[in-house]
Parts: structure tokens; C-alpha cells; sequence
């Protein structure tokens, strides 16, 4: 009877040890992980209710009871630049160790893809990863995710910078924190936390959309579940699809559509090489049919003749003149050999069946990539092809990070906070860009919002968009670039916040534009400006010349318009040999804008034009593609783009939905 009893009670306790969970720690925490320096550091995580736990580190031990949900957060004390430690939580039943851990600097990296854009990909990439030995900067990837109510945890892990672990790290925050490092001489860590292509909104959370007038409808529609999601998604293709080209073709319609006899007069057209989720296609993923009328002079060789262009996201089937010409898969460039006699002078039509199984469609080359070339022939195809959906997928249906907003911030922001960071750089905009006078309310109350949750006014510094040909906007038809860099400029309202202007460094075609050294660097000097001013390093910085010129004031003298700067540094300067300066316009009453002469008169621009007697404004990078700007302070910063009139702009009336 005895045993029995002491059977039983040992099956009880290992029943009561076994009903234990183990205690856990959030995964932003890791082995190789940056701790902030010189301010309290959270740790966080999850036991069982009232269990206690203690946390050991650098020679602070610290323990708490876990509250009925089983959340546990612990604060430690501030601590000095340093490292490597261990860092150990521990619970009833097991503990949990994490090596390598520095004390230094952290910041957060966020945004869309040129925040993304891996260093690999980026100018010399392939040799920056090859030097890329920096233990002491640490990089914690965040897996993408999407949610519509707040999650509490991360996929993710923190590696070393090493040669081995440095290509896919983001190549803004790569160079950001290399010059950081270099400048400060403590541990840096970047928390990557981005998504290509997305929204400002989905950064936001619900609560902050909420109490705006703004977006609080916006906030008010957001569905219970993904259920309802995918309903409303199916409904959504399914208008699309009828509005676009009445509805989906049956098979036999689309075994017609490679005959050079078709009539396309009622397809749709985009241009391409493209992405077709920007050009009309929002969230597609399936078939899509794209044709091109190339005209060959009479006089043409057309022996050898080969078709590329570039690369096709996911897989094509190409057809010349009604026959097949080739078919791959993948992202490996196209070169189809075209059989000779098929071509032939005058009119032929090139059609490419595309099938897209998940994310972007469409020719994914550069432009100058698409082209039918031969012996003594060279036709570019970049431009507007016709096309028409022949297919949708059911993963059309299936939500993305911009079908309805707060999805990114519930899953890959709210994760993150309270951890202990220095600050946040973002590279973010371009998706905005069609509601530019929105993102005036949309950028500030996203850094609002994230400061309230963090606690503080934290250090926020963001690249303003480079140049890049949108849709060829300049101050006669509207550009909504100019106008999202302005909506980023007045942001700079906020406390502690920097801009880095990037106009000069962008590319017309491309609007990933590979010089992620000079963002990174520009936004590490913003970092010394605004971060770090006051330190011993911060009295060598570089004061407010890390801003670039910025507009000042305007004065009218005859036919002359006099531009004043703030933050010129040493002086202003031109970067061209011949002493021009570009990018300056000039407008009278009737608010017509005509390029302008302009010149530096000590801390001053004068701006004029001889068709415009009596300025009235003037305007500098006012177009989506302005690289051709050259004004600097003497301290190498581009100036900043403005204009001087407060005439109406082509997105005041778009807003969050509409695009």
C-alpha cells in the first residue's frame, strides 16, 4: 500500500512537472544579438502564470513573476558599449542561453524594397560581400508576415556580418552602419523588418488610423478574418475582370489570341517590361497575354534574328507571326532564335503568354533588354503592349500586405516593441506616391504612432525618394513624385527627425536605384546630426550641412527671382564642370513654368528666364525624374527639392483606396 502511495505520488509530481511549460523568450532575442546601450533594456517573454523568472546578464541579475496571461517583461539597467556576454533566462523547469551578445547601438530598418534591397544586389555588391568583415555589426532578419490583428512574436534569427551572412543583409542599413561603426567604435545591430512594394498604412497600426479624420474609415473596414478576405478578393477580380475585358475568355477563345490576325483594338495596353500588379493587375496571379506590332523597313536583313527580353516572372510561352519561337521558366533572360523567313518587312506581331504563379508578372527585364536585334537590325520593344487575362488563380484572391492596412505593423512592427533601440531608418514612398498629399497625414502619424508604442521620441531619419521616371510628371503636367518628396520634406516638422536626398543618385529606368553606399552614408550622417550630436565624436560631426540646402526664403528683384538657403554649411556649390546649375524653373501669374539660368551668388541663388518678366515662383527637381540637379552645399550634400508657390497639385484629391 505504501509503494502504491508512492507511486502515485510520483506520477503526480511528474504529472505537475510535465504540465509545466518551458519558459520562452521573445525571438527578436537571440544568440549574436545587439543589446541598446545606455538605456534600460526590456526582456520578454512567456511562462506559466505566476511562475517566476530571472533573467542574468553582465552582471545584473533580475527576477519576476509571470502575470496570469503568462507575460513576463524584466527591465535591466542601462549599460555601457561592450561585450561579448551570455545572456540567461530561467524558469522552474529549463532555462534558455544566448552567446555573443554585444551592447551597442540598434536601429530599426524598415520600409519597402529599396529599404530591402539586399547588398548583394547593390553597385560592387558581389565585392563588398567578399570584404563584408564586421563582427560587430549584427543583422536580425524579420520573416515577411501579414496579420489583421496584433501578433507577439517574430520569426527570426541575428547573425555576425561576415562574408558568409552579408548578401542578403539590407544594403542601405549594411552602409549605414558600417559608417556608424566607424564614427562611434561600438557593436551596431539592424533589426530588418521590410516588404517590397508596400504602403505606409500597413505600417500603421488600427488604433492610430482610428483617431484620424483621415483614415478612420479606412480603419473601421478592416475585415474579422482572411476569410473574408479571400471573399471579397474573388468578388474584387471578378469586377476587375468585367470592367477590364468582359469577363475571362473560354479555352478555344485563348488558343486564338497568337494569331497576327486578331483584332486587339478592344485589349487593354500597359507598359513593359513591368511589373503588372502596378499597371492594372493589382494582386493577379495567373495568365496573361501580352502582344506587340513591331513594323520592319522594307529594307531590313532579316537573317539571325533574335528576340529578348530580359527576364519573365514566372513563366512564358513566346510566339512570332503565330508560331513558337520558345518557352522557359524562371528569371534567366530570354534570347529566342527566330527561324529565318518568319519575319518579314511590314507589319509582325509578337505575342508572350505569361503565367504567373504567386507576387509579380509581366517582362521583368530592364528596357533596354526587350529588343528584336539582328546582323544590321536593332528594334526596341520597351514601351505599351496590349494585353488580356486569360487566367485568374485562386492565390489572386489571397491577401497581400496592401489589401487592407495595419497587416504590417500587426505582424512584423508590433512584434519588435519594447526593445531597446537607438532608432529607426525607413526608405519608403514609392507606393505612395499616387496619394502624395495624403502621405502628409499618412508619414507622420505612422512615426507617431510608432514612437507612442516605443515610449519615446526616438531618433526617425528617412530617404527621400531618388530620381526615377514614373510617368514622366514635371511641373507642366504634375509629377506625384515632386509631390511625395515635398509630403517627405514637410515631415521633417516632426522633433528628431533627418532626411537624406537622394535625387542625384537615382536612375530613370530603374527605380531601384544599386548606389546604396551614399543613401546609407547620407543617413549615417543624418544619424550624427540628429542621434548622436553632443557625443565626443558628435562635436566633429558635420552640424546642420547633413540636412543639404533647404529652401529659405524668395525675393523678386526686376526679372530676377533670389533664392535664399538654410543648413548651406561652408557654402553653396556646383557639381558640374562647366559651373551650371540644373534643375531651377521659373513661373510668372499665369503659372506656366520655363526652364530657368541660375546661378550661385554667395549664399544665394538667382534664378530667371527670359520668358518670364515678373517671377512669381520658382521650382528646383520638380519633376519624378530629377536627376539632372547639381546644387550642393560645400560639404557634398545635394540640396533639397522645393518649390516656392503653393499651386494645386495632381494627387490632392486621391486617397487611400482610390489607387
Amino acid at each position: 500500500m505504501k509503494g502504491f502511495k508512492w507511486s502515485a505520488l510520483l506520477l503526480s509530481l511528474m504529472a505537475i512537472q510535465t504540465a509545466l511549460a518551458d519558459v520562452r523568450v521573445s525571438n527578436v532575442f537571440g544568440s549574436h544579438m545587439v543589446l541598446q546601450r545606455r538605456k534600460p533594456v526590456p526582456v520578454w517573454g512567456w511562462a506559466d502564470p505566476g511562475e517566476k523568472v530571472t533573467v542574468s546578464f553582465n552582471s545584473q541579475t533580475k527576477a519576476i513573476k509571470a502575470g496570469k496571461d503568462g507575460k513576463w517583461t524584466i527591465s535591466l539597467d542601462p549599460m555601457e558599449a561592450g561585450g561579448p556576454y551570455q545572456m540567461t533566462v530561467a524558469g522552474k523547469k529549463n532555462s534558455v542561453s544566448f552567446d555573443d551578445v554585444l551592447l551597442g547601438e540598434v536601429w530599426v530598418c524598415s520600409g519597402q524594397s529599396n529599404m530591402e534591397w539586399q547588398l548583394q544586389s547593390a553597385v560592387n555588391g558581389k565585392e563588398e560581400v567578399k570584404a563584408a568583415n564586421y563582427p560587430n555589426i549584427r543583422h536580425l532578419m524579420v520573416k515577411k508576415a501579414i496579420s489583421l490583428t496584433p501578433k507577439d512574436d517574430i520569426e527570426g534569427t541575428w547573425t555576425v556580418c561576415s562574408p558568409q551572412t552579408a548578401s542578403i543583409y539590407t544594403a542601405v542599413g549594411y552602409y549605414f552602419a558600417r559608417q556608424l561603426q566607424k564614427q562611434l567604435n561600438v557593436p551596431i545591430g539592424l533589426i530588418n523588418t521590410t516588404w517590397g512594394g508596400t504602403h505606409s498604412e500597413t505600417w500603421t497600426s488600427r488604433d492610430a488610423l482610428s483617431q484620424t479624420d483621415e483614415f478612420r474609415t479606412v480603419a473601421s473596414k478592416l475585415p474579422a478574418s482572411y476569410e473574408e478576405v479571400i471573399q471579397a478578393g474573388k468578388e474584387r477580380t471578378r469586377l476587375l475582370m468585367e470592367k477590364q475585358q468582359g469577363g475571362l475568355p473560354t479555352a478555344a477563345e485563348e488558343r486564338t489570341w497568337s494569331d497576327p490576325a486578331l483584332n486587339t483594338d478592344h485589349w487593354k495596353s500597359m507598359g513593359m517590361p513591368g511589373d503588372w500588379e502596378w499597371g492594372g493587375l493589382p494582386t493577379l496571379d495567373g495568365v496573361v497575354w501580352f502582344r506587340r506590332e513591331v513594323v520592319i523597313p522594307d529594307d531590313a536583313t532579316l537573317k539571325k534574328m533574335t528576340l529578348r527580353f530580359g527576364s519573365v516572372d514566372d513563366k512564358d510561352s513566346t510566339f512570332v507571326n503565330g508560331q513558337l519561337v520558345g518557352s522557359s521558366k524562371g528569371l534567366l533572360p530570354r534570347a529566342y532564335a527566330i527561324p529565318d523567313g518568319l519575319l518579314k518587312p511590314g507589319r509582325n506581331i509578337i505575342a508572350v503568354r505569361v503565367v504567373d504563379e504567386a507576387g509579380a508578372g509581366g517582362l521583368a527585364g530592364k528596357p533596354e533588354d526587350v529588343k528584336l536585334s539582328g546582323e544590321n537590325l536593332d528594334i526596341p520593344l520597351a514601351g505599351q503592349w496590349k494585353y488580356r487575362v486569360a487566367t485568374v488563380f485562386p492565390s489572386s484572391f489571397n491577401p497581400g500586405p496592401n489589401t487592407y492596412a495595419t497587416q504590417l505593423f500587426n505582424a512584423m512592427l508590433n512584434p519588435l516593441i519594447p526593445y531597446a533601440i537607438e532608432g529607426a531608418i525607413w526608405y519608403q514612398g514609392e507606393s505612395n506616391a499616387g496619394r502624395a498629399y495624403q502621405y502628409r497625414k499618412a508619414f507622420p502619424l505612422m512615426i507617431q504612432d510608432w514612437r507612442k508604442r516605443w515610449g519615446r521620441d526616438f531618433p526617425f531619419l528617412f530617404v527621400q525618394l531618388a530620381s526615377f521616371n514614373s510617368a514622366n510628371g514635371d511641373s507642366k503636367h504634375g509629377s506625384s513624385w515632386a509631390e511625395l518628396r515635398e509630403a517627405q520634406t514637410l515631415t521633417l516638422q516632426l522633433p528628431n527627425t533627418g532626411m537624406a536626398v537622394t535625387s542625384d543618385i537615382g536612375e530613370s529606368k530603374d527605380i531601384h536605384p544599386k548606389n546604396k553606399l551614399d543613401v546609407g552614408n547620407r543617413l549615417a550622417a543624418e544619424a550624427m546630426r540628429v542621434a548622436y550630436a553632443g557625443t565626443a565624436k558628435g562635436e566633429t560631426a558635420l552640424g546642420d550641412a547633413s540636412r543639404g540646402p533647404m529652401f529659405g526664403s524668395m525675393r523678386v528683384d526686376g526679372n530676377r527671382a533670389i533664392v535664399t538657403f538654410q543648413n548651406v554649411g561652408t557654402g553653396l556649390m556646383v557639381k558640374d564642370r562647366y559651373g551650371y546649375l540644373k534643375g531651377f524653373e521659373v513661373a510668372g501669374a499665369d503659372q506656366k513654368f520655363y526652364y530657368a539660368k541660375a546661378e550661385i551668388q554667395a549664399n544665394t541663388v538667382v534664378v530667371h528666364a527670359d520668358s518670364v518678366s515678373n517671377p512669381v515662383a520658382v521650382r528646383y527637381g520638380w519633376a519624378d525624374d530629377n536627376g539632372d540637379v547639381n546644387l550642393y552645399n560645400k560639404e557634398s550634400f545635394p540640396a533639397v527639392p522645393f518649390r516656392t508657390d503653393s499651386w494645386k497639385g495632381i494627387t490632392e484629391a486621391t486617397k487611400f483606396g482610390d489607387q
